[in-house]
């Protein structure tokens, strides 16, 4: 051993030689450590610079409509990204990747120089994957693939508003797409793979998790009916110049929502130039004061007070009524004395509010409540709106007569086909539903009595069929009922009502003698021509309803000799027959 001799502090280079010595038994440890006894944290820090876990897309579900056409589904895409730094790299190759990417070379470039120091921006997402290789098949360094999916609409505007669509990430943004959002969302997978420092594939390890496709989701919606709605309902605002219309039916048994089609519409594929007026869902948002088309309601409370009989009469002349400073009208010509039935084909508002003066406005309010008006639909809709039914603690006679006949309040028109539903079901109230009942016929709730639903659908077929009645709603072969209406619109932001704008409406179920299909036609402002809810709206329901039940295969109820073929007999050659 080395002999400190002449050292002032001897003590102090021990010290020193020691501790020296025990860093290097630290190390010498730490090193058999980590590669005899503790080697999986030298595996793991290895794998966390080349391991990677690549998420594998899950499609959504399918959307179907009752008959299982198809109305969205999910196709493979391919997202092009790239990493900034590397393409740095290899600016000579910019140009062909932008006229592969049908980019401006010049922006382009621009926008690659901004991002030059990240190491992750998307250059194009949604390209078909034959457009996707084209692009890759260039090999310039930096620029890799995602496997997404995009959402297409087969019907496109026919279905839009009902469908929706979703964003760029395939979350739902509108209609059924954000409604069900979590039933059709799937659950993406995982893949191992491992990558070079470069990020370049080097070999793909295992599926750590399988992706979980969304669940497919079957709508109460037919798309022949559709089509046939969507196609009238185009043509009536066409030819009549109106800012917009609805249609809404409903099937009566079951509460399926067989048809909702709005106009204007719009393209879900193609949303390039889409302006928001056109994504508005008007049968569920748009609020209206549904006018005469609430006065079969007004007469249910008539009927059902016990003080008033189908037979019973009001004196209607001279077609006027002063209430203080207000003045009830009568359109159509004054014809002195009419009976229940009359009122309603003449749409008297005179003859309605006499009634209501005499029951009061509670029994109204109750009938129109019960039957959906002014109530949340349940059906959950996005953006839905309930509007109003207003209540008074006392009614005055002013309030008490526009409520009788359609004024002061306001509806949707999902909520004035569902109480249509309500009368044409015999006065049974069956909840609403988008999606496929598969034959389920709910129980539901009596609101309106079945004897008085029944009268008033007699009534309502009177309003039709009479020589004076709105004989444009008419179906050849079935017996319809159904009741016009035409509302002024109110201002928006002051009181009172704009000149010259109106709705035009009619609302109906047929066939009369086992209503199945009840139907709203809404036409919003139309500045050709007529305006009247008959006029406008009641061709629509027919041509409409008439389509409807023979693709629904609804038996006729209004058959004439001339309608019914005779039997021709066919002669069995004798020696044919067994």
């Amino acid at each position: 051993m080395m002999k400190l001799e002449g050292a002032l502090y001897p003590w102090r280079f021990r010290v020193v030689l020691g501790l020296l010595g025990l860093m290097v038994a630290a190390i010498c440890w730490r090193i058999i450590d980590l590669q005899v006894l503790d080697h999986a944290f030298l595996q793991g820090q290895g794998d966390a610079r080349s391991v990677r876990h690549v998420p594998i897309p899950a499609h959504r579900g399918l959307i179907t409509d009752r008959n299982g056409e198809p109305l969205a589904v999910s196709t493979p895409v391919t997202t092009l990204w790239a990493n900034g730094k590397e393409l740095q790299a290899g600016k000579d190759r910019w140009s062909a990747l932008a006229a592969a990417l049908g980019q401006e070379p010049k922006a382009f470039a621009a926008r690659l120089e901004e991002n030059a120091g990240r190491e992750f921006m998307y250059l194009v997402r949604g390209l078909t994957p034959e457009q996707g290789q084209s692009v890759l098949d260039l090999k310039v360094p930096g620029v890799y693939s995602i496997e997404e999916f995009r959402r297409f609409y087969p019907a496109g505007e026919v279905t839009a508003h009902v469908v929706g669509f979703t964003d760029i990430d395939d979350h739902g943004r509108e209609g059924v797409e954000l409604a069900f959002d979590q039933w059709l969302s799937g659950v993406p997978g995982k893949r191992e793979v491992l990558k070079d420092r470069r990020g370049r594939l080097i070999k793909d390890v295992q599926v750590t998790r399988n992706a979980k496709a969304g669940k497919a989701l079957a709508l109460s919606i037919d798309l022949r009916l559709q089509y046939l709605a969507h196609r009238e309902l185009r043509n009536v605002v066409t030819e009549f110049g109106a800012k917009g219309a609805s249609l809404v039916m409903l099937d009566v048994k079951t509460g399926e929502v067989l048809a909702m089609v709005n106009q204007p519409t719009y393209n879900p594929n193609n949303r390039r130039n889409l302006q928001p007026a056109m994504m508005r869902n008007r049968a569920m948002i748009d609020v209206f004061e549904p006018g005469s088309t609430v006065k079969p309601f007004s007469m249910s409370a008539a009927l059902e007070s016990g003080r008033w009989k189908p037979t019973d009469t009001v004196d209607v002349y001279p077609g006027t009524l002063q209430i203080g400073k207000y003045t009830i009208r009568d359109v159509s010509k004054n014809e002195g004395v009419l009976d229940l039935t009359g009122i309603l084909i003449k749409s008297s508002n005179v003859g309605i509010s006499k009634i209501a003066f005499d029951i009061g406005a509670e029994p109204i309010y109750n009938v129109m409540q019960q039957v959906g008006l002014g109530q949340d639909t349940g059906l959950g809709f996005p953006g839905e709106r309930v509007g109003n039914l207003p209540n008074h603690r006392i009614w005055p006679k002013a309030e008490t007569a526009t409520l009788a006949y359609g004024y002061g309040l306001s509806v949707t028109a999902i909520q004035l086909a569902h109480a249509y539903a309500v009368l044409a079901n015999n006065g049974r109230s069956i909840p609403m539903t988008m999606t496929r009942a598969d034959g389920r016929v709910q129980d539901g709730v009596q609101v309106i009595p079945e004897a008085t639903a029944k009268t008033i659908q007699g009534m309502l077929q009177q309003v039709v069929e009479a020589p004076t009645g709105v004989f444009r709603a008419k179906v050849p072969a079935y017996h319809v009922g159904g009741k016009s209406g035409t509302a002024r619109k109110a201002t928006v932001g002051t009181k009172g009502y704009t000149a010259n704008a109106y709705r035009s409406l009619f609302a109906g179920f047929a066939p009369i003698s086992n209503p199945r299909i009840a139907m709203v036609v809404v036409v919003d402002e139309p500045s050709t021509g007529a305006y009247f809810g008959g006029l406008i709206s009641a061709p629509v329901f027919g041509k409409v309803m008439a389509g409807a039940l023979r693709l629904m295969n609804i038996a006729p109820d209004n058959l004439t000799p001339a309608d019914v073929q005779p039997a021709v007999a066919v002669t069995i050659p004798r020696g044919l027959a067994r």
